[in-house]
């Protein structure tokens, strides 16, 4: 946990396969902690080729039976049928404004937002805009992708700088643009 706070946890990403991992890897925490999906982390990456999206998104109901008995991964029948979902899905979004990464910074205007909280307590489980964003690709057809989920997607991927003020992070992130 310390190292995906202190070197990844909030640091804009653009590449959309990163982008991928990140969505995935964030609906199949919904009802878990995170520290267990990074404990999974390697598992996800060997069960769905390196977040290879064009792959992913071709999985058959061959590769949906392995996945779901894959214990390196979580389990969930729906969260598995989710990630093969949302990879297609991903691809629409790809095909219609040239890449992931171009669709989900378009919300912020390109610009990461950085919050000012003093204390965890104050920082959000959702916003208006990962409400905003959330029915957005509902409506494309995506799933596992509550508020909840979508604004810890935006923290993942550096959309949302919720470093603590006094956290040495914080203004590393806030430098980053």
């Amino acid at each position: 946990m310390r190292n995906y706070h202190d070197e990844e946890w909030g640091v804009p990403v653009h590449d959309d396969r990163e982008l991928f991992e990140l969505l995935i890897l964030e609906g199949a925490q919904a009802g878990l902690s995170w520290a267990t999906i990074l404990k999974r982390r390697e598992g996800y990456r060997k069960a769905f080729v390196n977040f290879d999206i064009n792959k992913v998104a071709q999985f058959s109901d061959k590769d949906f039976d392995h996945l779901i008995v894959n214990e390196a991964i979580i389990r969930n029948k729906l969260k598995v049928k989710s990630a093969i979902n949302n990879a297609q899905r991903f691809i629409e979004v790809q095909n219609e404004f040239g890449s992931f990464n171009k669709y989900i910074w378009s919300f912020i205007d390109h610009k990461p937002i950085h919050n000012q909280f003093v204390s965890l307590s104050e920082i959000p489980a959702s916003t208006p805009l990962s409400v905003r964003i959330s029915k957005d690709l509902k409506k494309r057809g995506f799933n596992f992708i509550g508020p909840t989920i979508c604004y810890a997607y935006m923290q993942s991927i550096g959309m949302v700088n919720d470093h603590v003020v006094n956290c040495f992070r914080y203004n590393t992130i806030k430098n980053m643009e």
